[in-house]
């Protein structure tokens, strides 16, 4: 099965807007930029992801085309693992693209592999589990009654937890909107804290010792995650298990000294930016050599996010599918909506994805093709 061609797409979805401050850099967004990476072999096989984009979609097109197109072309798509080596050493040499450039293409040979096996993705990937619970993750909202507002829709859907992505301006201000949360939805349901990195280790702690009090399930991420000094007292500290390693590029290699130190309780991966489904399956089978989960992190885009649901069924050390919220904003290029009902979500059957991409929205959204 040689790969015959490697096509990218730079799209922008412009019926998905993100207001200014909710992703906590003050800029608005008239729509959500993306990639699209098409793999076709010489058989005539093909299979498509999305992938993260950044800031810019023509820029991260450019670049993933240059390095990656000549690296793959000629390739058995079935060697998924010398072609992982291969571009971890190609990268270093002349390449150093960004963490989310490589993932998408890996996706691709696995959903490959999966269809010509007639298997889904999660069974072709060993088949841990045929549903997993979702919680839904906030972006960063303008008032405290917001997140409780947000918390509450949130808990009325039927999905099983929420987390909270708080401003990170004020401490105080990111303690009251734990303590609302909390109020808004009862004691039982289940909240996690994502502060992404702006505080002290002693702001830290504070948080951490209020999420203690409140029950929360895990404190995410509340220092840089290469702050390997600091996370690791911050973790003897603290009871709530902080978890962390989402950003950090090289994976699992990157992860080996957090789980091997204590400098974390638990680590997070994803297809998009762990070295797609190759990387983050060895992030969390290392994890679990540790007793440790890996809970998967958000890929914001629903097509990544059924590979993370295929993830999801395949290990048993991640406890949630997680979805950003409002979920509609993010809710495109499938032909079909992510399988969830009563907040559980089902493992396809079908061969590879078991859902389409929707070709003609991404004809629509599409910018550049390269």
């Amino acid at each position: 099965m040689k790969i015959a061609a490697l096509d990218i797409r730079a799209c922008r979805h412009r019926a998905s807007p993100v207001g200014a401050g909710a992703l906590r850099d003050g800029q608005a967004r008239e729509g959500l930029d993306y990639l699209v990476y098409r793999v076709t072999t010489e058989c005539g096989r093909s299979a498509a992801m999305f992938g993260f984009a950044g800031k810019s979609a023509i820029g991260s097109a450019h670049l993933a085309a240059a390095s990656l197109r000549l690296f793959f072309v000629g390739r058995d798509a079935l060697d998924r693992e010398r072609a992982w080596h291969d571009w971890r050493r190609a990268d270093r040499w002349w390449h150093h693209l960004p963490i989310y450039s490589y993932g998408p293409v890996d996706c691709c040979l696995w959903i490959l592999a999966a269809e010509a096996a007639g298997q889904p993705l999660w069974r072709y990937m060993g088949g841990a589990r045929d549903r997993v619970p979702v919680y839904a993750s906030s972006l960063v909202l303008p008032t405290v009654d917001a997140y409780a507002a947000e918390a509450r829709a949130v808990m009325a859907a039927g999905l099983k937890a929420y987390k909270i992505h708080p401003p990170g301006k004020s401490l105080a201000e990111d303690i009251q909107i734990h303590r609302a949360v909390r109020d808004a939805v009862g004691p039982d349901f289940a909240l996690i804290s994502d502060p992404v990195a702006p505080y002290t280790l002693d702001e830290a702690v504070r948080l951490g010792r209020e999420c203690e009090r409140l029950g929360y399930l895990w404190l995410e991420e509340p220092l840089p995650d290469e702050a390997f000094g600091a996370l690791r007292e911050l973790t003897r500290i603290l009871d709530i298990p902080v978890i962390g390693a989402e950003v950090l590029p090289k994976h699992p290699y990157s992860v080996a000294e957090c789980l091997a130190s204590r400098v974390v309780d638990g680590v997070r991966a994803d297809p998009s930016w762990s070295g797609g489904i190759t990387g983050t399956l060895k992030t969390a089978h290392l994890a679990e050599a540790f007793h440790a989960p890996c809970e998967l992190h958000s890929t914001i885009f629903h097509p990544l996010e059924l590979v993370n649901l295929h993830l999801n069924g395949a290990i048993a050390n991640s406890r949630y599918l997680e979805l950003l919220w409002p979920t509609e904003t993010f809710d495109f290029g499938l032909t079909s909506p992510l399988p969830i009902t009563d907040g559980i979500a089902t493992m396809p059957e079908g061969p590879g994805l078991g859902i389409a991409l929707d070709w003609d929205q991404i004809d629509n959204d599409t910018v550049e093709e390269l």
